[in-house]
């Protein structure tokens, strides 16, 4: 016959969280990493932290490190103190962006809108959800007969740096022509446009943010070269609209 003390004592203990389990957990949370840095945020240091919550300095020290265990009363002494809810040191934190993007993955398309393209790009960041920019590779092509380079503008700003080859720049009233090391930044809510500016193809590194501009939009063009060097325009104005792939 089954005694039934063991049965239910046998019961319990299955049912039961082990402390392994619940330290795991405590650690998986950093709840002492979460406490510092808000803590370093507020430029606050372990004394002035324990006159508000009334914990002594070395306690505060030894939670931060993980040596001890907070109770929901300490965790909520401190948890006013910086204006959070409890729940805040038990949400899943969130994970650090990291996209890799291979060379052979990449799709390259063509300029769209125009019957003969001008440029292709790649875009370097399609896997990213989001993003608060989007990078590209571009490849700039001379400019056919008859082709004509149209200009696009869009909110947030651009940044351009050239790997290889020549690129004409017409940014509203500002021209200049981009050699292999040259960077450009600007507000690219102005009308702007590029094209290749060579009988080889030039290739760049491009980048628009989405942060929009305030009102008015002051305008703010730089062509960084080895040495800075500004040249005068002297071809087309040129077409360029990467931020219509978003």
């Amino acid at each position: 016959m089954i005694d039934k003390a063991v049965v239910t004592k046998e019961s319990t203990q299955k049912s039961q969280v082990d402390t392994e389990t619940t330290e795991r957990f405590i650690a998986e949370k950093h709840i002492g990493e979460r406490i510092k840095r808000l803590r370093l945020k507020k430029s606050m240091g372990l004394v002035e932290l324990g006159r508000h919550t009334g914990l002594s300095a070395s306690f505060l020290s030894q939670l931060e490190t993980g040596r001890v265990v907070p109770t929901l009363r300490n965790l909520a002494r401190v948890a006013m103190v910086f204006s959070k809810d409890l729940s805040y040191f038990f949400e899943t934190e969130p994970q650090a962006m990291f996209r890799v993007h291979r060379r052979k993955e990449r799709v390259r398309l063509p300029q769209t809108g125009v019957e003969s393209p001008t440029y292709y790009f790649e875009s370097l960041g399609y896997m990213v959800p989001d993003r608060h920019m989007d990078p590209y590779f571009a490849e700039f092509i001379p400019l056919g007969e008859n082709q004509e380079p149209k200009a696009h503008l869009h909110p947030g700003y651009e940044f351009l740096y050239v790997l290889d080859g020549e690129l004409a720049l017409q940014h509203g009233e500002n021209r200049c022509t981009l050699e292999q090391g040259d960077a450009v930044y600007f507000d690219s809510s102005t009308p702007h446009s590029y094209v290749c500016n060579g009988s080889k193809s030039a290739n760049a590194l491009i980048v628009t943010m989405h942060q929009p501009l305030p009102a008015p939009a002051a305008v703010a063009v730089r062509a960084v070269a080895a040495p800075s060097v500004q040249r005068p325009l002297t071809m087309p104005t040129p077409t360029m609209g990467l931020s219509d792939r978003r």
